[in-house]
């Protein structure tokens, strides 16, 4: 977490007051989403299938319960 540091004097009549204040940069926070489908036919939860992951050598792929089988 970032954080800004600012100095503040207020000076009156026959007072100064000096204060820090600290304000907490909260960082952006950046996603996306994409809609599962088998990687070999293309059917998704749309259509009805339920979907699987699995780690291969070159990846993550998503495979219906169909083509999970065939691996």
């Amino acid at each position: 977490m970032m954080m800004q540091y600012t100095n503040v004097v207020m000076r009156g009549n026959k007072s100064t007051m000096m204060q820090d204040l600290c304000f907490k940069k909260i960082p952006e926070i950046k996603s996306s989403v994409t809609e599962v489908e088998c990687y070999i036919c293309g059917k998704g939860l749309h259509d009805g299938m339920s979907i699987t992951a699995k780690t291969l050598s070159n990846g993550i792929v998503l495979f219906c319960d169909t083509h999970y089988l065939l691996q």
